[in-house]
Parts: C-alpha cells; structure tokens; sequence
C-alpha cells in the first residue's frame, strides 16, 4: 500500500475515527485503525470495538491500493503534530512508513484479518438539523448518570413519533428533556432506543458542524441493538443500551404555585460566586421575594457567602435549595437571555426553562427538573 494525503484532511480523519478507541482493549487489535487505501483515489479509515463503529472515507493520491491496521491513538498524536505537507504513507514489510517533510515515523502493522468486521453502513430513518441535534444534546445529556450503579441511567432515552423527537436523560437528581423536529423517511415514524449518553454526546459534536445528521433507528440501523448516524463521508453506529427505562416523566410538576424570572448570567455568576463557600455536597439556598431572589451558602462557623439577583415573582414568596452544580448545569444549558424556575413546594422538583424576553413565554421545549436539597433552617 502506498498513498499520500493532505496533513489536515489525514489528521482530521484519524482524529474522528480514534475518538472513542478503548485506552485499555480486551483484545490488542481492537485498538486499531484499518487503513484502506483504493485505486479510485479514496482512503477509508475504520474503527470499531463492538460497542461503537466509526468509519471516514478521504480523498487521497493512491499509488498502490491496500489494507493495514495500525494503533490508532499513536497514529491520531503523530498526524496532529505532523508539519503542514503532504503526508506520505507506505508499507515497508510488517512495518508502516509515515514520512512528512523531514519528519519520519514507522509503525508497526497489527494483524488486518484479526480485525472485527464492522456493521454494515446503515440506512437513514430521516435527518435532523446538526446544529439543531447538537444543542438538543448537549441539553439532555448533562443530566444523564454518569456512575455505573444503573447502566440505564447513562443512556439518553431517544423517542420517536412521527416529526417529533424527544430526548430524555435523567440520574435520579435531576431530569432533562427536550422536544424538537426532524424529517422522517416515514410520516407515521414509531422508535425508542437508549443510546449510551458519552457516545451521543460525541458522535453529535464531531456531526454538528455539518448541515444534517442522517439518524437510522431499528431495522435501518442494521438491527434492533444499533443506532447510526451519518454526515458527509462520516459514519458511525453505536450498541443500544438494554433494558425498561423507568417512567420518569411523571416528576414534572401537574401544577405550579410559584414563578420566578430572572436573567440567566445574572443567577449564573452569583450562584458561582456564593457557591465558592459550599462545602462539597452541600447546597446553596435560594429564597425568592417580590423583585429579587437571596442567594445564600453556608451555615454556622462555616464560611458564608450571600447576594441578591433582580427577579420578577408570581405567586407566594418560596425558600428553597439546591445541589449549586446541578442548577448551574441546567442554567447553562437553557441557551436564552432569561431563565423561567417554577415551583410547588420547597420540597417538591422544581422546573428550569428558558425564555427570551422578561415578558416573554416560557419556551417548553426544554425543560430541566431538578430535585430540591433540605437544609438546616
């Protein structure tokens, strides 16, 4: 095999199909990228662990077609440091020659036919907006468990009813949910899958730049098990999680008491500010007046800290608290200048939305519940 490549185009390629390779592989090869090189002038790099499948196909000057497999990580660090030339590329018996400017690297050919092969390139349930995915994500997938007392809880819970897709993430705290379109192949369009939320997460950063993320669901996806994603030359598959995900959507509150409005950097700051003083797992106490909300942390012959923010409130005053990190989570997740928090009871889930305007409408098609913290009065 021997071709040359583009120093950008090669670094990007191994970069994306290297992400997710296990630092510690239950089997060597597994932390390889198979290299295939065709006379059309395509170069094809793949990765696969049987969990997570990506796959890039790259223009490239091919001299001599072929296949190796090399280590991924040490390909991926030696491409990104590489000068800015040409990178030439060529096997030299059981060894790989990398050569770009004066800068000379060999590598070790691992063995190409112990190589799994991947799942078959999957076909499009619909599309989606990538930007659009991307932010919906990175919405819901903050709230996933990220322990491993319950793998189901590490997953995002991806719904689909026709044009509506729901995402849902939850780790027993606090929950995330959002609602948006997309475009099904099929108007009448029925899926549930659980897709592990750190795969998710990535695969929809590393697609979101391009214009649309083709998803395959079910039988698309080449099985019930597999979820698929794709845009431009960048595929990638990933194994469902298993099992019954709890129905969690019955913590939304039925009704509301109390609403408070305040400009979400304006809550942010104070509540990094006041928070400096929380101990770890202790919360900060938020109570909520006409025309402003008390933030306060710390009790005692602690170190205590306080400040107050302008809000707008309906309803009767409240006095509530929360974990800091997780409220700071949600706030950083509404991505709007103003911040809607609904309440009940000091001891019931309160609900963190978004709006534009002071005045405005809540914007319900992301809503972050979060679970209240008691605290010494």
């Amino acid at each position: 095999m021997k071709f040359r490549v583009e120093r950008e185009v090669l670094a990007d390629a191994v970069t994306w199909v290297a992400r997710g390779l296990p630092a510690r592989p239950p089997v060597p090869v597994l932390a390889g990228v198979l290299l295939e090189a065709n006379d059309e002038g395509t170069l094809t790099l793949s990765a696969f662990d049987y969990e997570v499948s990506a796959k890039i196909t790259v223009a490239a000057d091919v001299a001599e077609s072929g296949t190796v497999l090399v280590l991924g990580r040490l390909l991926a660090d030696i491409s990104r440091n590489l000068p800015t030339k040409p990178v030439d590329v060529a096997t030299e018996g059981n060894k790989v020659a990398v050569t770009c400017g004066s800068s000379r690297f060999s590598l070790m050919q691992m063995p190409a036919d112990d190589y799994p092969t991947l799942p078959t390139s999957p076909t499009a349930s619909g599309h989606i907006d990538g930007k659009v995915f991307t932010e919906a994500v990175g919405q819901v997938a903050i709230a996933a468990d990220r322990g491993d007392t319950l793998p189901i809880l590490t997953g995002v819970r991806v719904e689909i009813d026709g044009d509506k897709m729901t995402l849902l993430a939850t780790d027993r705290y606090r929950l995330a949910m959002r609602e948006l379109t997309w475009n099904p192949e099929a108007t009448d369009a029925q899926h549930l899958a659980l897709v592990p939320a750190r795969t998710l997460s990535e695969t929809a950063k590393a697609l979101g730049a391009s214009g649309s993320i083709e998803v395959a669901l079910g039988s698309s996806a080449g099985g019930d098990g597999l979820v698929g994603f794709e845009a431009g030359q960048r595929r990638t598959t990933t194994r469902l999680l298993d099992g019954e995900y709890p129905k969690v959507t019955s913590i939304f509150p039925s009704s509301v008491d109390t609403e408070a409005v305040i400009k979400t950097s304006d809550l942010v700051e104070a509540v990094k500010r006041v928070a400096l003083v929380a101990e770890r797992n202790t919360p900060v106490r938020l109570r909520f007046t006409d025309g402003q909300v008390a933030i306060e942390a710390g009790t005692g012959d602690d170190a205590q800290a306080s400040e107050a923010v302008e809000s707008t409130l309906t309803g009767p005053e409240i006095e509530i608290a929360f974990n800091p990190q997780f409220l700071l989570d949600g706030l950083g997740a509404v991505g709007t200048e103003f911040s809607r928090l609904s309440f009940t009871q000091p001891s019931r889930p309160a609900v963190l939305s978004g709006q534009d305007e002071l005045d405005g409408e809540a914007d319900t098609s992301y809503r972050y519940v979060l679970m209240p913290v008691r605290f010494a009065s």
